[in-house]
């Protein structure tokens, strides 16, 4: 088990998960919170015994969002009264980092399941929507919160956000600032699949896991990467690309298992090489 302040890292090979971790505070997200996920998804991502990763909360939620007390001693240009350019220039440079925060999730070669129980507020939506997958318990709550608070939302949900649910549902979303339950996520596609209570949640995202920890590596990976560059390329760049990639990992030891395996009538057994 890593240590870290904010995240509990729990290593249970083929799956990783990786909890938010301030129950106390419904897991509002602090400076912690936001530098934290850059080592441990690079140390995930590196892992060979980990082919699956699952983001959940520990205590009665996901997350509420940004703790906003926390971050203003972080981004104290948030509140300068004297907002010139120099100001504005050293907001900049901090926003950048935040971003990487969520987009390290996406990047990390291995798929990513969010699996969220109470409130998915502001900050904690931007994370859902950086991974590959959500799922939710029935008392989950969702909001892309910034618009009530004055804020434009500036790590990610915005740009992810529609290309999952679309762009009128995105701007509904966006500009109301409302809350929506499991079963509207569900409708909206947001999420995969809405499960009854928590325990049931973390069943089924370990199941999810597993099924996929199952599957070619090199396939499930190359496929990630795939439909990562696919997002606001044109069908042909996507085409060249994916031939580019499966032109790296045809042979594989994978591939030969896959035909033993079926010649022989068993499931198969994938190493990643």
């Amino acid at each position: 088990m890593e240590k870290y302040e904010y995240y509990l890292v729990e290593k249970k090979p083929p799956v990783a998960w990786v909890y938010l971790n301030r129950p106390e505070k419904k897991n509002a997200m602090n400076r912690p919170a936001w530098r934290e996920t850059i080592p441990i998804f690079e140390d995930l991502d590196k892992d060979p015994d980990i082919r699956v990763i699952v983001i959940s909360g520990k205590g009665s939620c996901f997350t509420t969002g940004i703790d906003l007390i926390d971050m203003i001693g972080a981004v104290p240009e948030i509140v300068d009264n004297n907002q010139k350019g120099g100001i504005k220039w050293s907001l900049l440079s901090r926003i950048y980092p935040l971003q990487d925060t969520m987009t390290c999730i996406e990047k990390c070669r291995k798929p990513v399941i969010a699996a969220i129980h109470g409130y998915c507020i502001g900050a904690g939506l931007d994370m859902a929507t950086a991974c590959d997958i959500r799922l939710c318990a029935e008392d989950a709550v969702f909001s892309l919160r910034e618009a009530a608070i004055g804020f434009v939302a500036d790590v990610g949900v915005l740009q992810r956000i529609p290309l999952i649910v679309g762009q009128g549902i995105a701007r509904e979303l966006a500009f109301s600032a409302g809350d929506i339950d499991a079963s509207r996520a569900k409708e909206i596609l947001l999420v995969n699949e809405v499960y009854g209570s928590y325990e049931e949640l973390i069943d089924g995202a370990q199941k999810l896991a597993m099924e996929i920890a199952e599957r070619s590596p090199l396939a499930v990976q190359a496929s990630k990467m795939v439909l990562n560059y696919g997002v606001g390329k044109s069908v042909d760049d996507g085409l060249r690309y994916v031939a580019a990639i499966s032109s790296n990992i045809i042979p594989s030891d994978d591939l030969t298992e896959a035909f033993t395996a079926f010649a022989e009538k068993r499931k198969p057994c994938f190493t990643g090489k």
